[in-house]
């Protein structure tokens, strides 16, 4: 039954990851496509964690957060760049 589960959520995301790469694709502007690529990095946090449910291992779990560090520090950084256009001060 597990199985069925992460089938459907490996679904779910992928369709999601399709969303957000069209967002980054075709955003109007800085921002939403800045907001496409954060998402897309917590989908592939959500990928992480699915596959290391499935393959029951908790070094996936480990993975994921030092995906979502990265994540956050680049997500700041970049909008900091769209603010000031400089992100060293």
């Amino acid at each position: 039954m597990i199985e069925y589960a992460l089938n459907f959520g490996f679904g779910c995301v992928g369709l999601a990851l399709l969303f957000n790469l069209w967002r980054l694709v075709a955003g109007p502007t800085v921002a939403d496509r800045v907001l496409a690529v954060d998402t897309m990095a917590i989908n592939a946090i959500a990928l992480i964690v699915l596959y290391g449910i499935g393959r029951a291992t908790s070094m996936y779990f480990e993975v994921s957060l030092l995906v979502a560090m990265f994540g956050f520090v680049s997500t700041v950084a970049y909008c900091k760049f769209i603010l000031r256009g400089d992100i060293i001060e």
